[in-house]
């Protein structure tokens, strides 16, 4: 009966997908729990354009290529989008549930989707994700280095330029009262701070590549504010801006937009929603900073 689907909902996992099938009426064919295995197989057989909707998570951009590749008509939803249509409410939440809103989330004619990321942008964004892993990464060790100095009564000026400047010469002098051991520890942890900035340069490498490669990510970095890191970012996770009717739109798809508690003729506006990618967000608020600052 897969043949007479016109919609099918998809809750994704990672060994277990669940589908919800519906037929032009809004019928339901079936609603069962698939293999990882499975899907794509039982997908072959759903009638060429079938719309197949998918709530957004790490994997649904590699499915929805794989299903687009089959002539699907395949979309995310995200899932705050998706989660008012659970008829079962917010107690109700499972599987089988979950991949029923998301197939009546679909049928709405004003349904916002998420389009699907090429395996470019994906890839370019492994390298973003991964910088901003390895900043952290370079913080902890940091304040781990520092945390470890005040110990042993050494306290130096705040920022890592100036600690880089000393630490050297502090775990040289004899003077002071760092054990052996404790040098030793140190210096691992100077080695794994400069491994840190290695792989951080590479990253930027890479990112720099983008911006020579791509001239989307040149006409970005145009703008006041935005480097090669923010212009490389904005192409790599948003990909077609033209999906955003205006400069306010893609604002709200950012989470830039204030909150509403609103009734009765009365607006009550509070902080900004937050929604949307907050890696992207931030960079273009820091973005904002700078141009104000140069101004």
């Amino acid at each position: 009966r897969c043949r007479e689907a016109t919609r099918v909902g998809v809750d994704l996992a990672k060994q277990v997908i669940q589908v919800h099938a519906v037929d032009r009426r809004g019928r339901v064919i079936t609603s069962r729990a698939l293999r990882r295995d499975q899907f794509l197989p039982w997908c072959a057989q759903l009638p060429t354009g079938c719309l197949v909707a998918m709530e957004a998570s790490s994997s649904a951009h590699h499915w929805g290529r794989r299903l687009q590749a089959m002539g699907l008509d395949a979309r995310i939803i995200s899932a705050q989008l998706a989660a008012p249509y659970r008829m079962q409410g917010h107690n109700g939440k499972n599987d089988a549930n979950d991949a029923a809103a998301i197939c009546e989330a679909a049928s709405r004619p004003t349904m916002r989707f998420v389009p699907v990321k090429s395996v470019e942008q994906q890839s370019m964004m492994c390298v973003h994700k991964l910088r901003e892993g390895y900043k952290e990464e370079r913080t902890a060790c940091i304040n781990r280095i520092r945390g470890l100095l005040a110990e042993f009564g050494l306290v130096f000026a705040q920022g890592p330029k100036a600690l880089k400047a000393v630490l050297h010469e502090v775990l040289e002098d004899a003077d002071n009262e760092l054990g052996g051991l404790a040098r030793m520890a140190l210096q691992q942890a100077a080695m794994h701070w400069r491994e840190l900035d290695d792989h951080i340069v590479w990253c930027d490498e890479r990112i720099a590549e983008h911006q020579r490669n791509h001239a989307e990510v040149r006409r970005a970095a145009q703008l006041i504010g935005v480097g090669p890191i923010t212009a490389s970012a904005a192409v790599a996770s948003v990909g077609d801006f033209k999906q955003f009717k205006s400069g306010a739109q893609f604002g709200a798809w950012l989470g830039l937009v204030p909150r509403q508690r609103s009734s009765g003729g009365k607006s009550q506006l509070g902080g900004i929603t937050k929604r949307g990618q907050t890696y992207l967000r931030m960079l273009l608020v820091q973005a904002a900073k700078s141009a104000v600052m140069t101004a």
